[in-house]
């Protein structure tokens, strides 16, 4: 067979130049468009559920937040493998999918488990988030925010409105979470003499369904 398969090429040398010519060629240039990588991403599709819980210790977190979540996707479609961790006010699940399952239909997979388990977590967690689709071998960075002289309320306000934007534009951030300290709220108090005054009750205030615009000010600044 080799023998022969030698003979055919001698016979026909111009022929056998012209493919190893194409060929070469071919090569080169499907080497110079190759994807180089020096950190090929070796890990099954992964979707990471990120879930705020204000004020829990990390074992009522485990318990009331990252549990009944557990629950809930373990038994989702083509899920091989659950990973969790809980700190405090923090609960973190990696759901581990099947080799051959897009990422995407993974994401709408979890979606739809979330969904029915709104009600089932405590009041004040909030809702569960999926995190950004990338790869788990990204770095993930912890940053604390101190101070003594500074509250809770201002430094988890100056994270929201200052730090969290700034470092979301710089390249390759995909994700910025912040948790912990004091959210600010804004509250509407009713005063109960002018709504007698007005005659006004309580249930129509809540069945008024759009509010056009509220005025907010100092209680104190006003008569």
């Amino acid at each position: 067979m080799l023998d022969k398969l030698m003979q055919i090429s001698l016979n026909n040398r111009m022929i056998i130049l012209i493919a190893t010519v194409i060929i070469l060629f071919f090569g080169i240039y499907n080497a110079t468009r190759l994807p180089i990588d020096v950190f090929p991403d070796l890990t099954a599709p992964t979707v990471t559920i990120m879930t705020e819980a204000h004020g829990m210790a990390p074992e009522e977190v485990e318990l009331l937040v990252t549990f009944p979540i557990e629950t809930a996707v373990n038994g989702a479609s083509g899920v091989r493998r659950v990973r969790s961790t809980s700190i405090q006010g923090f609960s973190t699940i990696y759901v581990e999918f099947d080799w051959d399952i897009d990422i995407y239909i993974a994401r709408q997979i979890i979606d739809e488990k979330l969904h029915a388990i709104h009600n089932v977590l405590p009041e004040g967690v909030d809702p569960p988030s999926l995190a950004p689709v990338t790869s788990i071998m990204g770095e993930i960075v912890m940053v604390g925010l101190t101070s003594e002289s500074v509250s809770l309320m201002d430094l988890r306000t100056l994270a929201d409105f200052t730090i969290k934007r700034r470092i979301l534009a710089v390249p390759g951030v995909a994700n910025v979470k912040v948790y912990g300290g004091d959210v600010k709220q804004y509250q509407v108090q009713l005063n109960p003499n002018l709504l007698r005054k007005y005659n006004i009750s309580l249930n129509q205030i809540r069945r008024i369904e759009r509010i056009h615009c509220v005025y907010l000010y100092p209680v104190t600044g006003r008569p």
